[in-house]
This record gives structure tokens, C-alpha cells and sequence, in this order.
């Protein structure tokens, strides 16, 4: 055998363990089946601008840890994540706080605004949500719902909020002050430069080979190593012996335009159902990069089917207890770890994919 570990996916979790292993002096040899490096966080420079290919990526965390490492490879800005969300011609604040509760209604303190959520919540009062839509009135009140979570959510799951299950949405970040900063984690940004760069320098120095689809050539690859990190799709690696685990996917259209700046912020939801996309990510905005024209990508959400990729696992019961299954069968395998968001069908932030990929490291032989 030519190396210790083989790695299959270059994404934040692959490219991590790699690193770490290599720096243990470990050989380690790592595949990629698209063309480049980075998994969904790779970042593409267009003249200038460094474009989310797969989505807009912006690293959060209160973990000092996590973030001191990832800064040992990379600068990273002080980006504050601050969306805007547009419905019927109006611009409203995100997350919902007293600008968004101003706009939607005039008031101007902490108390206006309580006093007409509560009222607004009472429509459910007593009642036990039975679904989504419930759910959200329970939490914010019926105007924030139909103004910013309905078309929005409705889109993005592909179905009717009544149909969704209400612990979707258990808890939403309602603020009676005006801050409209989306996250409230200590430490927040984007890589300067991108987040390419910022695995180029986690692989220097480590064996990779793109474009290889590790599961229609495992019987070859395996021979190479004596254990495998595996970062792909686990019903997949089964062949899907239970069946399909269900997905969101997502497409994304992107564009250039010849002006310097379009809408004058990184990202804005379109919370109608009636638009199919649900936001546009205007890339500049991440890195505040000074040129004379500026790039878009428009979202739209879809099914998950073979072909397509995979962003957002339907962590419903059924599906929950189909990975179960899976689940079991992975820890059967002696000599193939299984780690990340597609390898245990659960969304992780891209802070929790670090700090996962360093324990998975630590308890390694």
C-alpha cells in the first residue's frame, strides 16, 4: 500500500483531516470527483471578485479555537452578515429585529413591537402547532410569517408550509433591538482572497487527484490505502441498499453586470412565492472588492435526484431513521471513517465542520 489514508472529498472536513494526518507525518492521498478542490466552499475569481460558486459561505463561530485555526491559514475580514429581505417592493431587516418590526409597522420601541407580536401569537394560543406555519405564527405572530418565513420557506422545502412539520422551524431569532447582524457568534468573516487559497494551503504538500469518482473506481483505490475517510453521500457508499435519503438541492444562476454595484448588499431573500428563485448573492460585497463591475447568482431551490448535488439532508423521521440504518452498516466498516455533512446527513456550519474534523483526527491510531 502506497499511502496510510485515502481521502475521498477535498471539501472543509477532507481537506482538514488531510492536513492534520500529513502533519503527523502520515502519507495521505486525496480524491476529488469535480474538477477542483474545496467542495462547496470553493470560491472562483472573476476579475477581481471571488465567487461562492456553491453559495454564500461566511464563517461563524464563538469556538476561539476554531477560529485561530482556520485563521493560520488564511486572513480573514471582519464581514458582517447582514441580509436584506424583499417583499412586494419593500425592503425588510434580517434577523427580525426593530428595524424589520419599524418597517413592517411604524413602531419605534421595544414595547410596541412586544405588544403586537403577543397579540398576533395569541392565534395559536393553547393550541399545540401542528405544522410549520403554526409553528412560526406561535413564535413571531401571523404578519413577520406571511411577509418573511412563508414564500421564502415554502420555496425552499418545496411544499406548502402546512405541510412542513413544525419542529423545522423550532426557534426563530426574534431581537427587540436595532442590530442586524444575522449571527451573534464572537467571531465572524470571510477569507481574503477567498476560500480556495484557504485549502490550497491546508493540501500543500499532499498527493490529489481530481476528477475521480471514488465509488465507481473503490476496488482500485482501496488497494492504495490502509484506511479511508469517506466525506461523500452515505446511502451512496451502501449503494443504496435501504433506499434514497431525501435532499434539498439547490441551482444557481450566475451573471455578470457591467455595473460596479447592483443592490448594495451581499445577499437579499425574496420571501414571495410568486419569484422562483429565493435570493440573490451579490459576491463583491464578502470581500468589499473594488471593481467596475460585480457578479450575481440568483438560488433556486429544488428536489434532490441522482445527478443533482446534494445541499440540504430532510432530517424528518423517515429519513432519520432510514440514516440510522446506514448508520449502522458504517460502523461495521473497520478501515473507512465516515465524516461530514454528506457522510452523516446532517447540516453543519462550516465551524462545526471544522471542529468535528479535528476531533475525528484526535481519535485516530
Amino acid at each position: 500500500m502506497k499511502f496510510d489514508y485515502l481521502i475521498v472529498g477535498s471539501g472543509l472536513f477532507g481537506a482538514i483531516a488531510a492536513h492534520e494526518l500529513n502533519k503527523q507525518g502520515k502519507k495521505v492521498l486525496v480524491v476529488e470527483k469535480r474538477s477542483h478542490i474545496g467542495g462547496n466552499i470553493y470560491t472562483e475569481d472573476n476579475k477581481g471578485i471571488h465567487v461562492h460558486k456553491y453559495g454564500a459561505h461566511i464563517f461563524h463561530t464563538n469556538n476561539k479555537e476554531v477560529w485561530d485555526y482556520v485563521n493560520s491559514f488564511a486572513e480573514f475580514n471582519r464581514f458582517t452578515n447582514s441580509p436584506l429581505a424583499l417583499y412586494k417592493g419593500k425592503l425588510y431587516n434580517l434577523p427580525f429585529n426593530m428595524n424589520t418590526f419599524h418597517q413592517l409597522w411604524g413602531v419605534t420601541t421595544p414595547q410596541e413591537a412586544m405588544a403586537i407580536i403577543d397579540k398576533q401569537k395569541q392565534e395559536l394560543a393553547g393550541k399545540q402547532p401542528q405544522n410549520l406555519e403554526e409553528q412560526a405564527i406561535s413564535l413571531v405572530g401571523r404578519d413577520v410569517y406571511e411577509a418573511l418565513i412563508k414564500g421564502y420557506t415554502e420555496k425552499q422545502w418545496g411544499r406548502k408550509a402546512t405541510e412542513l412539520p413544525p419542529f423545522i422551524i423550532s426557534r426563530l431569532p426574534v431581537r427587540y433591538t436595532y442590530d442586524n447582524n444575522y449571527f451573534s457568534d464572537r467571531y465572524q468573516g470571510i477569507p481574503i482572497g477567498g476560500y480556495t487559497q484557504l485549502i490550497e494551503k491546508m493540501l500543500d504538500g499532499i498527493e490529489v487527484r481530481t476528477n475521480v469518482d471514488y465509488l465507481k473506481q473503490r476496488h482500485e483505490l482501496d488497494k492504495l490505502a490502509g484506511k479511508i475517510i469517506y466525506t461523500g453521500p452515505i446511502d451512496e457508499y451502501f449503494d443504496y441498499c435501504y433506499g434514497m435519503l431525501e435532499y434539498r438541492s439547490l441551482t444557481f444562476d450566475t451573471y455578470e453586470s457591467e455595473q460596479a454595484n447592483v443592490q448594495g448588499n451581499a445577499v437579499i431573500n425574496y420571501t414571495e412565492a410568486e419569484i422562483p428563485f429565493t435570493r440573490i448573492i451579490e459576491h463583491k460585497h464578502f470581500e468589499g472588492s473594488d471593481t467596475t463591475h460585480s457578479v450575481l447568482t440568483k438560488e433556486y431551490p429544488s428536489e434532490w435526484k441522482p445527478g443533482l448535488e446534494p445541499y440540504y439532508p430532510v432530517n424528518d423521521e423517515k429519513n432519520s431513521a432510514l440514516y440510522k440504518k446506514y448508520r449502522a452498516l458504517a460502523k461495521e466498516q473497520d478501515n473507512v471513517i465516515f465524516g461530514g455533512r454528506l457522510a452523516e446527513y446532517k447540516y453543519y456550519d462550516m465551524h462545526q465542520v471544522v471542529a468535528s474534523a479535528l476531533y475525528t483526527v484526535s481519535k485516530l491510531n
